[in-house]
C-alpha cells in the first residue's frame, strides 16, 4: 500500500468515527425514529451521499454505533481476563466510567427502549445483546461461587439477571436525577451483599 492509499485509509477512518460520535450524539437527543441522516452529515460537514458511502442506511448506521459501544465496553471489561470477583467489580467500574459519558447512557436507554418493538432495525440486536450480558453476568457469579466468594442461597443465573436490571434502572434514574445518582456505589453495595468479599 502506498504512503498517499495509507493516509486516505486513515482519513476515511477518522471520518467514519466522526460520523459514529456524531450518530451517537444525535441517536441519544432525538432518539432513533427522531435523528435525522441529513443532520448528521451536516454535523460532519459532508453531504449526505458522502455519509451513505460511509454507511448505505440509517439502520446500518445504528447497529454501527451499538456495536461500537458494546466493543469498546466488552474490551475494557475483558482487560486482563478478567473473572468471578474481578469481573464483577468491573460492572461498577464500568458505572463509573458512564458517570462521564451521558450521550452514551442517553443512547443506550433511548434506542433500548425504542427497540422493544419487534418491527425496531435493532431489536434483534438487543435481544441477542441481552442474552450475552445476562449470560456474562451469570458466568462472573459462577466463578466467584466456585472460588468461595459468593454467598450461600444465591442462584447465579438470578443474581446476573438482577444486575444487568439494576445496571440499566440505574442509568435512568441518573439520566432524570440530572447525573446525581451514584451508579457505582449502589451496584456495589447490591453485589456485596451477595458476595463475602468486599468490592
Amino acid at each position: 500500500m502506498t504512503a498517499e492509499a495509507r493516509r486516505g485509509y486513515a482519513k476515511g477512518r477518522a471520518k467514519r468515527r466522526e460520523i459514529l460520535d456524531q450518530a451517537m450524539a444525535l441517536f441519544g437527543e432525538a432518539g432513533y425514529r427522531g435523528a435525522s441522516l441529513r443532520v448528521i452529515a451536516t454535523r460532519c460537514g459532508i453531504s449526505h451521499t458522502g455519509l451513505l458511502h460511509h454507511f448505505p442506511t440509517k439502520e446500518a448506521l445504528l447497529l454501527a454505533v451499538l456495536e461500537h459501544r458494546d466493543d469498546v465496553d466488552g474490551a475494557w471489561l475483558s482487560l486482563g481476563g478478567t473473572a468471578g470477583v474481578e469481573r464483577l467489580r468491573r460492572f461498577a467500574e464500568l458505572a463509573e466510567l458512564n458517570s462521564a459519558r451521558r450521550g452514551i447512557v442517553e443512547l443506550f436507554s433511548v434506542v433500548s427502549a425504542e427497540a422493544t418493538a419487534a418491527d425496531h432495525p435493532a431489536h434483534g440486536y438487543f435481544v441477542r445483546r441481552y442474552e450475552n450480558s445476562v449470560a456474562g453476568a451469570q458466568l462472573a457469579y459462577e466463578e466467584a461461587r466456585r472460588a468461595g466468594a459468593l454467598r450461600p442461597g444465591i442462584a447465579p443465573g438470578d443474581a446476573g439477571r438482577q444486575l444487568i436490571a439494576l445496571m440499566d434502572g440505574l442509568q435512568v434514574q441518573w439520566l432524570l436525577s440530572d447525573c446525581t445518582t451514584d451508579m457505582a456505589g449502589v451496584l456495589r453495595t447490591h453485589m456485596e451483599a451477595q458476595l463475602t468479599v468486599d468490592l
